[in-house]
């Protein structure tokens, strides 16, 4: 049960109305969300799209938690085997949890921190290995403010001068081991290089991606399901993905079958992403049947064809495939989605794992409760704070410790810390601005698809802006148990 502190007589604010508060929290809205749900960011009509493409990692290959395990140990050991650092990073074992994606990593710094949509570090998720930074060395490193200029939190793709920001889903054991590495040689007081830290660790989870044996750990278990019910309904399929063919292919024998190239109308590997949608330098390859580069011309894509890197440009003129027509998923915003949607008006779909865990949180009594005081918290302090008598003054002090209480609880009901990917305390993270920009809709896993009727409509949320009121409750239900899609369309499965 969430415990909530008494409220001082003086601003006639006590137990009553925190009982007041608590009682507007609407019956059953604990298990109010779905993690089923595909949100809406942009109004997309599924009657329109032609044309289904698909990332492959995280997007029709899910893994499991082992997998990140996995890679941490694989790569821990090869920076101490062939990178030769100290083996006492050896005993540093994989910490689930710790990181989230979305996370900013100041490379000379060597520091990991949550940043918001304006470019401000929420401050308590700065940490230099495995610590935290007091609040007051954050201000003092960045010339004291917690404001990172846009020049340094990085460029389109995430990565600047200063700041690179980690956005895949195999980030999580990088920023893991960047932490643990960290922590060793601060820990040690042995002095290093953080920017040659960062590129080594950089380099090390690169090896453990190119070997080509991930496919054991994926939990994909419906991808055939959404791929074979597109099909039947006359759907376009292509695939697109950065892995190799013959990683692919394991993979998807494993979760699809041993034809599942016959579902797909073009396969392209090793497409270089980001570069392929926004570069027209690479022509495209054909792979043979045993994956041998060839190189004929390609005046086409053929369906039962493998082609090896190419590029956008190219791909649009073979094949036609324009517009809002075509509706492509991906995990990585940034090498995934960004130029579709900025640059080539396709539809966009995010895949956020995360959606499903951060939906618990949010479906609890102790999240609901403690949002909604920390709310009514807020809205006390906005209109009380006028008040300068001495004893108002305490009151509105209490309040602030109380808010700032409140604050720490709701986070780390997420993650310890560094909280929920999509929120600091009050405003959308970094993460979150991005996902709203570059994608039309976002979901837990491509399976969310089997809930809808291919001619569904998603329609955003009009959440009000600040100086607007929330007239429109109409739009309050999106993604809660009761809307129609989980119930009159239960049959699609």
């Amino acid at each position: 049960m969430y415990i909530l502190y008494a409220i001082p007589s003086a601003a006639s604010c006590n137990h009553d109305v925190i009982r007041c508060i608590t009682n507007l929290i609407p019956p059953g809205v604990c298990n109010l969300l779905n993690p089923s749900t595909i949100y809406a960011n942009n109004e997309v009509d599924l009657d329109e799209v032609e044309i289904y493409g698909f990332d492959y990692d995280y997007t029709l290959a899910l893994y499991s938690n082992t997998l990140d395990t996995m890679i941490y140990n694989t790569a821990r050991d090869f920076l101490v085997k062939h990178y030769k650092y100290p083996e006492g990073i050896s005993k540093y074992d994989y910490i689930p949890n710790f990181a989230a994606r979305g996370l900013h990593y100041d490379i000379q710094k060597g520091l990991l921190m949550k940043i918001d949509a304006f470019h401000y570090i929420q401050l308590g998720t700065v940490y230099r290995g495995l610590n935290p930074v007091p609040d007051e060395e954050v201000l003092e490193l960045y010339g004291g403010t917690n404001h990172v200029p846009l020049e340094e939190v990085s460029g389109f793709y995430g990565k600047g001068p200063v700041m690179k920001q980690f956005m895949d889903v195999f980030s999580i054991p990088e920023m893991t081991l960047l932490a643990a590495a960290n922590d060793y040689f601060n820990s040690n007081d042995i002095e290093y290089d953080p920017g040659h830290l960062y590129k080594d660790v950089s380099d090390a989870i690169g090896m453990v991606h190119i070997k080509g044996y991930m496919y054991k750990w994926i939990i994909g278990d419906e991808t055939y399901a959404v791929l074979h019910r597109l099909a039947s309904h006359g759907k376009k399929l292509f695939l697109i993905t950065n892995s190799p063919f013959s990683f692919v292919d394991k993979g998807m024998k494993y979760m699809v079958g041993k034809d599942w190239r016959d579902l797909f109308d073009i396969v392209i590997v090793q497409a270089d992403k980001p570069h392929f949608f926004n570069s027209c330098g690479k022509p495209f390859r054909r792979l043979d049947s045993n994956g041998d580069l060839q190189w004929d011309k390609i005046k086409s894509l053929d369906k039962g064809q493998v082609y090896k890197q190419g590029n956008l440009f190219d791909f649009l003129r073979l094949t036609g495939w324009r517009g809002s027509k075509v509706l492509y998923f991906g995990d990585h915003l940034y090498s995934d989605l960004a130029d579709l949607m900025l640059r080539h008006g396709w539809r966009t779909g995010a895949i956020v794992p995360e959606l499903e865990v951060e939906t618990r949180v949010v479906n609890t009594e102790q999240y609901a409760q403690g949002l909604t005081w920390l709310q009514a918290l807020t809205g006390l302090l906005e209109r009380m704070q006028m008040h300068r008598d001495p004893e108002s003054k305490k009151v509105l002090q209490d309040w602030l410790k109380e808010r700032e209480e409140l604050r720490a609880v709701t986070k780390n009901l997420f993650n310890p810390h560094f909280g929920s990917i999509f929120r600091t305390c009050h405003n959308p993270t970094y993460f979150s601005r991005r996902l709203c920009r570059f994608s039309d809709v976002y979901m837990a896993s491509i399976s969310c698809l089997l809930n809808y009727d291919l001619s569904y409509t998603f329609y955003p949320r009009r959440t009000p802006l600040q100086h607007e009121a929330p007239l429109w409750m109409d739009q309050l239900c999106t993604g809660c148990m009761k809307t129609p899609f989980l119930e009159e369309m239960a049959h699609i499965r």
